[in-house]
Order: structure tokens, then sequence, then C-alpha cells
């Protein structure tokens, strides 16, 4: 017996919608994570992109435990000597509240050459209007 390969035209991409408000930031994030990449799916393979859509809504509304509002930063560099800039997750969450999600979820993908094309599937929104009505997104429930 062969071993099954999926192929692009095999898998069947589902829509899904997650409210994030109130919810903890790395639980939320790693059933997006799961979803995107497929991995609840039987015919699962890690190098093909089997993964569904995700959109979250509410992003503004993110929760996180403990003192983590005030010490957790956010860190980028321009490339320029002393080009460092950090920002806590309190004014980040003001400015950028997609940011966040997008962050921790893509820490939760494999750095390969599908990262780009299983990300291309997160659509976040800071509030809870979205643009995908005609997807006819489902519930996403775990």
């Amino acid at each position: 017996m062969k071993t099954y390969s999926p192929k692009k035209q095999d898998i069947d991409r589902t829509w899904y919608i997650v409210d994030a408000k109130d919810q903890i930031l790395g639980k939320l994030a790693t059933k997006i994570a799961v979803k995107l990449r497929g991995k609840d799916k039987p015919i699962f393979a890690p190098h093909v992109d089997c993964g569904d859509y995700v959109i979250v809504i509410n992003a503004k509304d993110i929760a996180v435990t403990g003192n983590k509002m005030n010490d957790k930063y956010y860190y980028t560099h321009s490339g320029f000597t002393s080009g460092l800039r950090k920002k806590p997750l309190k004014k980040l969450l003001e400015e950028k509240p997609e940011e966040i999600i997008k962050k921790a979820v893509q820490g939760m993908i494999p750095r390969n050459k599908l990262r780009k094309e299983i990300m291309s599937k997160l659509k976040i929104f800071a509030g809870p209007e979205h643009t995908h009505e005609a997807q006819k997104p489902k519930p996403l429930t775990d």
C-alpha cells in the first residue's frame, strides 16, 4: 500500500471566524496556528499547505495574563547603528492591535517556504466588522 500525499487540488479550504474579545493571546494564537497549517485534518502533510482561512475580529480586546501588558516588549530594528526600537504591549495594542495577534501566530508557524502562503490566509480586524461575509465563515470552536 502506498502512502497518500495530498495535492493542491485535493485540499478543501474552509473559512473560520474567531472573536478575540477577552481571550488569552497565547491560547488563541495556538488554535489559529493549528487551523492555518491544517494539522487538525487527516490529510495533513508538512510539505503542503493544507490549512483553512481564519478571520479574527475584536483584536483590540485581546487579554493577556499577569503583568505582560506593561512588561512585554516588541522589538524592531532599522538596520542602522543604534536603530533598535521597543514598544510595550500596551502601546502597540492602542496603535496596531492586529500586529500583536499576527506576531503571536507567526511565531508558531515554521520558518520555511510555506510560511508566507500560510500567513496570507490569516485576516485580522481590530473591530467587530470584517469584509468577508461572502465567504460565510463558521465559528471556530475548540
